[in-house]
């Protein structure tokens, strides 16, 4: 690694860390599956994915993609619809390719995760009851039957790095799995619904 002026944290809880020095990514797990499954997927998948350096568990070091994020949440995307349309494609070509070895979350789970959350919402107070319980409504409305795909699964709109018009890369894949392709199609565009025709054109 060449000179690094200055350290920079992306990530940071009891679980796991992820710091950039330069042009590398080092990423550090408490739980080794979850690395285990962000390599694999990353060689797994039909779409451009960060380079691993190295790996020394707990450790995986990676190197940043070229370009910039598609967007950030909260903020207007200055990517070109071009852009968001490539974003898609890439997306389709994901949930195209052959499934993953591994399992991922299913109905069960996911509706005793809403309920819990929902729960800890209405018990600390954050949130009056009733508009917890009726956001809940909503959101059981996505807990469907799916045909599983590989997803990314965590494929927020700052995972996805264009330059121009072109992917350059996706990142953060230790979320990877069989899942529903609408869940990838709805992070991806929280925040930007005025981007959804451009994805899926």
């Amino acid at each position: 690694m060449r000179h690094v002026e200055r350290v920079e944290v992306v990530l940071a809880n009891n679980d796991r860390v992820t710091v950039r020095a330069g042009d590398v990514f080092l990423k550090i797990d408490a739980d080794k599956t979850r690395t285990d499954v962000e390599v694999e997927a990353m060689t797994l998948a039909p779409v451009p994915t960060p380079k691993v350096l190295w790996r020394n568990p707990p450790a995986l070091a990676l190197a940043a993609v070229p370009g910039s994020v598609l967007g950030r949440l909260g903020e207007p995307s200055t990517a070109s619809p071009a852009a968001w349309a490539a974003a898609g494609a890439a997306i389709r070509a994901l949930h195209d390719a052959p499934l993953p070895p591994w399992p991922g979350k299913g109905l069960d789970e996911l509706a005793s995760r809403l309920e819990s959350e929902c729960d800890w919402l209405v018990a600390n107070e954050v949130l009056p009851g009733d508009t917890v319980r009726r956001n809940q409504q909503l959101a059981e409305r996505a807990l469907r039957r799916w045909t599983p795909v590989f997803t990314h699964g965590d494929l927020h709109v700052e995972h996805v790095f264009v330059d121009g018009d072109k992917v350059t890369g996706i990142i953060d894949w230790s979320e990877a799995s069989l899942g529903d392709p609408l869940f990838d199609l709805a992070t991806l565009t929280l925040g930007h619904e005025d981007h959804l025709d451009d994805v899926i054109a």
